[in-house]
């Protein structure tokens, strides 16, 4: 492990990195210097800023003891060993601030939202698309929920959406039913970390039968540098009940670190369907570092649509655990990697009961240098039959400095079943460019039609909104010497 005087010249380091990587056309790189913070943590972490997390939230005696025991359990866990060490020992955790407050409560109303955040969110849209055509709206600045808003309709059929600490406070029954069942305290070293000092995120609960017709978002912002958001979201759809969440993440460009580390919980009963969409922008100074998983009970469904964009480094592997009979389900994903940034994103799927289906697929595209890795695990458990697994990873390279790995793991206990797994790389070809630029479009135009047709497979199960804003923010990180 580096020394204290190492870290601080590599943080120096790092800074100029940072500054040489980060291109000044990224959209959402600005930040917000005028707020007043009603609480702002110190630097580092130990169990007394643990304590003083829940206590400032006023939880209870139980979450409290999982948060300690999260702590000790982060402490003691070493990082996780299959990246390479480089990747993650930059991170000084020491050097982190754990904990801020913008606002004292999650506010119903634009309006009474402080004016700085309100700002902010205004220039990133927010509001205009709860307007458009979201039938709840979520809004994290740094570590809190400033803004929620749900439609009266939904609230009316028994949907509870509104954000984690709130959830704590007001069915504290269901969260401590469901909390940390899904993805444990010690199931990896950034999990044990999130549920130390989680703040913030969503929760979700669809009664049986119930269909929320219309996408419920979160939209997560990280304004300070130095920040660590570690956001907690858990949404369950009781049986036969159908939702879709939508989840966008923009911060902006500071020439140190930032900490992004969320743990998200799906369940999915008997034939619900889960569909969760992510597009996440993050600068590039930001470290992503996620852990989602859903289990799927018997004829249930849970989709992931997972979109990677900005970052230094992200780790994301949504996960299906296919826990009924019958139950089923995918994981679409793709991934940009520019100048300086490693995408090590991927899916797991693990069928523990019979008759289960799932479909992986993965897009990545590398430019200038940057890198791209598909790393995802299938399971099949002993006894377990009839299960159909099949995952496409196709990379797109740009140019001849860039990089793309595939790290399938397929672990089959059993013969009687159907697993599938097929990767391509490949470059954009000179007759490609050719047969459109003699049709009188540019080389760049080119380049662009040819990315896009290759991401159409992602963007097509986007809402409109979400695919227009995807396809902008792609010419902006293609703009300028591709190829």
């Amino acid at each position: 492990m580096p020394t204290t005087e190492n870290k601080a010249v590599l943080r120096e380091e790092l800074k100029d990195r940072v500054k040489d990587i980060v291109k000044d056309d990224y959209a959402y790189g600005f930040h917000d210097d005028d707020i007043q913070y009603s609480f702002k943590s110190r630097k580092g972490l130990d169990e007394r800023m643990v304590r003083e997390i829940s206590a400032l939230k006023k939880e209870p005696e139980w979450m409290l003891e999982r948060r300690l025991q999260a702590y000790r359990t982060f402490l003691r866990y070493p990082l996780p060993s299959f990246l390479s060490t480089d990747a993650l020992e930059h991170i000084d955790f020491d050097n982190i601030y754990y904990f801020m407050r913008a606002s004292d409560r999650a506010q119903r109303d634009w309006k009474d939202v402080p004016e700085g955040v309100r700002r902010t969110f205004d220039r990133l849209g927010v509001p205009e698309a709860e307007r458009n055509f979201l039938a709840g709206v979520s809004a994290q600045y740094d570590s809190e929920v400033v803004y929620h808003s749900v439609k009266e309709e939904l609230s009316s059929k028994g949907v509870l959406f509104t954000d984690m600490d709130s959830a704590l406070r007001e069915h504290g029954d269901i969260v401590r039913k469901y909390f940390g069942t899904v993805i444990p305290t010690g199931d990896n070293k950034f999990a044990a970390l999130n549920t130390a000092v989680w703040s913030g995120g969503s929760f979700v609960y669809v009664p049986k039968g119930v269909e929320v017709a219309i996408p419920l978002q979160a939209y997560f912002r990280i304004n300070s540098d130095n920040m660590g958001q570690f956001e907690r979201t858990l949404i369950i759809a009781d049986e036969g009940a159908k939702v879709h969440y939508l989840e966008g993440c923009t911060a902006p460009t500071y020439s140190e670190h930032a900490l992004h580390s969320a743990v998200v919980e799906l369940i999915a009963m008997k034939g619900a369907t889960i569909r969760y969409t992510t597009i996440q922008n993050w600068s590039k100074n930001v470290y992503n570092l996620v852990t989602k998983r859903a289990f799927a009970y018997e004829n249930a469904r849970v989709e992931w649509i997972d979109g990677n964009l900005g970052s230094c480094l992200t780790v994301k592997y949504p996960a299906i655990h296919l826990k009924g009979e019958g139950a089923s389900g995918e994981v679409m994903s793709v991934a940009f990697a520019g100048k300086g940034q490693h995408q090590d994103a991927g899916a797991r799927v693990i069928a523990f009961a019979p008759n289960t289906s799932a479909t992986v697929t993965s897009k990545s595209i590398s430019k200038d240098g940057g890198r791209t890795s598909y790393r995802g695990l299938v399971r099949v458990m002993k006894g377990v039959q009839k299960v159909q697994v099949h995952t496409v990873c196709d990379a797109l390279l740009m140019d001849e400095g860039s990089r793309s790995d595939t790290y399938p793991t397929m672990q089959v206990d059993e013969k009687d079943v159907n697993i599938g797994h097929e990767a391509t790389v490949s470059k954009i070809g000179d007759e490609q460019l050719f047969y459109l630029t003699s049709r009188g479009v540019t080389a760049d135009q080119a380049r662009l039609m040819i990315v896009n047709g290759f991401m159409e497979p992602f963007t097509k199960e986007l809402p409109l909104e979400y695919a227009v804003e995807l396809r902008r923010l792609m010419e902006l990180e293609m703009e300028g010497g591709i190829g």
